[in-house]
This record gives structure tokens, sequence and C-alpha cells, in this order.
């Protein structure tokens, strides 16, 4: 079994302690937006805080999948865990788009019987707040994605903006109707309010089905192994030769997989072949982080029974 590259260390938060504050800043936001809607009787601030609830949700089974993902592979799980974190995507876009549909029918039956709206200052006030709240969180939580390649920790980061500017949509729709005192413009906001996060909850869900169905690595990732193996081949030495096809990539989680041919002159002995293949594993273990790469050495002139992919790399 190959070696692999230990995935970056960070010197911020883990995903699960990130994962904790999201659940702890659900709890308040929950609070400070439905006193801001039970305060000012707004239709567009009690469907943000309805938001709220997927949130929490969202953030205590994205933890669940998160601490799963990061068991060491098993017997029964040898490429690890790492898949978990696609269910955690899925299932908080399920939720947001169920959200979305519950904040939508409340919204069009307010719309047929509007109702005047009350004590709007506190309600801004709290509602800027817990916006202020989420919005630290979310920048906390894309750093660490970036960091620990995390597509638990982005979704949640992702809901969260969706949050703050649904909260500030909301926040301008009430200056609206208090300075026009159209009523029926703050069911259409939350209306609108609906629409926007089921959008977003349909592209988490897209994206974690592309990852379950064994998607390819970044483009950046498959630049960089790219480079690497063009390097490689043109630095054997003259007169040498090597040849690489049948590149095929995948990613599950944090970790990423290439699988490929290296093709070495048949008069080779099988330690030198078997030597170079270890040094330009390592080469791209180092070069993409996360990588776990295994490479078939064959001979230059054969070519594998079944091919996935013709791309080659020569020198």
């Amino acid at each position: 079994m190959p070696n692999s590259r230990p995935l970056p260390s960070s010197k911020s938060w883990s995903p699960q302690a990130l994962l904790r504050a999201s659940i702890a800043v659900a709890l308040v936001t929950i609070v400070l937006k439905g006193l801001a809607g039970w305060l000012t009787n707004s239709m567009g601030l009690i469907s943000d805080a309805m938001e709220s609830f997927v949130n929490l949700a969202s953030a205590m089974f994205a933890l669940a999948m998160v601490t799963i993902a990061a068991r060491p592979a098993d017997e029964d799980h040898p490429y690890g865990h790492h898949k978990a974190e696609y269910f955690s995507s899925g299932f908080e876009g399920i939720l947001i788009i169920a959200a979305a549909a519950a904040i939508l029918w409340v919204s069009v039956v307010r719309l047929l019987s509007p109702q005047p709206l009350e004590q709007l200052g506190w309600g801004l006030a709290l509602s800027v707040l817990s916006s202020a709240f989420n919005a630290a969180l979310a920048m906390a939580l894309f750093r660490a994605a970036r960091t620990h390649r995390s597509i638990a920790l982005e979704a949640d980061a992702r809901h969260l903006v969706a949050d703050v500017w649904t909260s500030a949509a909301v926040l301008v729709g009430i200056v609206a109707v208090s300075l026009t005192g159209w009523l029926w413009l703050d069911p259409v906001l939350a209306i609108g309010v609906a629409l926007n996060i089921a959008r977003e909850g349909v592209k988490l869900v897209w994206r974690s089905s592309q990852g379950l169905m064994d998607e390819a690595v970044d483009p950046e990732a498959q630049a960089l192994l790219h480079a690497v193996l063009t390097e490689f081949a043109a630095s054997v030495p003259e007169g040498a030769q090597l040849r690489f096809d049948d590149i095929v990539t995948r990613r599950a989680g944090q970790r990423r997989f290439a699988d490929l041919h290296m093709h070495v002159p048949g008069e080779w002995p099988l330690q030198r072949a078997a030597g170079l293949r270890d040094t330009l594993e390592q080469a791209l273990m180092d070069a993409v982080p996360g990588l776990r790469v295994t490479i078939q050495l064959l001979p230059l002139g054969m070519e594998a029974r079944a091919t996935q992919n013709k791309e080659g790399i020569a020198s």
C-alpha cells in the first residue's frame, strides 16, 4: 500500500472545535433573531430566525460527520472515512431546501393577510448583532476549510454567508416598509429569502453528490500533477526514456487520489524502476497535499489491457 503525506497541520482551530462554535453561535442567533421577529412581528425576521434552526441542525450533523471522517483507515474502510463529509454537505442542503419551503408557505399566508410591524429599533439591532456573529464565524470556517480541505466546513461557511446576506436583505426591506407603509413588502421579501436559500441548498446537494461519485480533483491540483510528471520525465539521464499515461484522479473529502502508469525501459532492473517510482510518488505527494498516489510499472511498448485515460506524458 503506497505511502501518503500527512495532512497539513494548522494553528487554527480544529474542524471539530469550529463546528462546536458553530453550534453555539446558532443557538445564540436563534434567540436573537427569534426575539427580533417577536418584537417586530416581521415575517422577514421570523423567516430569518427559522433558518437559524437549520444552521443548528446542520452544524450538529457536520460535527458528527467530521468526527467520523477523521477516523483512520481500517480493514473495512482501507481508503479511510473521508467521504463522510459529503453526507454532511448533502444533509445541510436538504435542510436548507426544507426551511425554504416552510418560509415560503408562511410568507404566502402573511402576504394574503398583511400585518403591521412593531418595535423596529430593537428588532433591527438584534438582527444586526446576530449577523455579526455569523459573519465572524463564516470567515473562520472558510479559512479552516481551505487549511483542512473540508467540504463540511465550507458548506457550513457558505450557509452562514447566505444567512448574512439574507439578514441584510431583510433589514433593508423592513426599513423600506417603515418608510413607505407598504405592508405587503415584508412577506414578499421573505419569499425572496426563501428562494435565495433554496438555491444555496440545491448547490450544496449537487456538490456533495459529485463528491460521492468520485469527481476528479480540482484543476489546480491536476495542473500540479502534470507539472511534476513533465519535470520528472525530463530529468531522467540522457538516453533513457519514461512515459506516463492512464492518469486518473478522484477526491474523497480531505483526501485526494491519483492512479497512473509509468513506462520504463524494459531492460531496467526492477530495483531501479521501483526506486524511481518511489521517488516520483513522494514528489507528487509533496506537490499536492493530501494526495495518495498509486503508480503501476510497465515496460515501454506495453499497454495495459484496459485503459481509462489515454492522456500521457513522455520524456
